[in-house]
């Protein structure tokens, strides 16, 4: 799809809501998730479409100590819907990357930061080999969602680590999670989707690599 194709594609499937766990946060989310990712064709499932519970709390986290990023250059994996940079440019954040694999989740990260009033670049492409571009903070909310994804991650988030960038994740007790590799920072209840994950709340932790 050319940009305004994907632009109009999440405009028609969307509606403007606040996060539940962040309501300071409009985004633009889908009611019903298996018939959007039908519509789709994708082999990922619409995750810019979705407030998903780790994004939820490490967003909220952010917020509320807001030090941890102000006037900091900032890098969020895996952005999906955006909501994690766009709470990191509200927090103060000098500049925020928001990269995604995904072309719809960028124009839904360009549509959420506009409707945030916000700015927040864009990225799109596997950064994966690198080490976040010299981000002084690197977001990841969500990413350990499969073996595969995790072992291409794990790598990423440690090359930034010991760079000294100050790593954050969100995750809702995930199975492919390595506990033993992040310390604990805090522990939120988090509205989900029902029909994304078969609650209506879940906890989810946000750890410092």
């Amino acid at each position: 799809m050319s940009a305004p194709a994907l632009t109009d594609f999440v405009l028609a499937h969307t509606s403007p809501v606040p996060v539940p766990l962040v309501p300071e946060v409009v985004l633009h989310s889908a009611v019903e998730a298996m018939d959007l990712w039908e519509r789709t064709r994708h082999d990922q499932p619409p995750f810019w479409a979705f407030p998903w519970a780790g994004g939820q709390a490490l967003a909220r986290h952010v917020l509320d100590h807001a030090g941890l990023v102000r006037g900091r250059k900032v890098f969020d994996l895996a952005s999906g819907s955006g909501l994690v940079a766009i709470a990191a440019a509200l927090a103060g954040a000098e500049c925020v990357t928001a990269n995604d694999i995904d072309p719809l989740a960028l124009a839904a990260v360009e549509l959420n930061a506009a409707a945030n009033g916000v700015t927040v670049t864009a990225l799109g492409g596997d950064r994966l080999d690198g080490d976040a571009r010299g981000a002084d903070v690197v977001l990841a909310g969500d990413v350990f969602y499969d073996a595969e994804i995790t072992a291409l991650v794990l790598p990423f988030l440690a090359r930034a680590a010991a760079r000294g960038a100050l790593v954050l994740l969100g995750d809702p007790d995930r199975a492919h999670l390595p506990r033993d590799r992040f310390a604990a920072q805090a522990r939120y209840e988090v509205p989900v989707p029902l029909t994304l994950e078969s609650s209506e709340t879940r906890s989810a932790t946000v750890w410092r690599a």
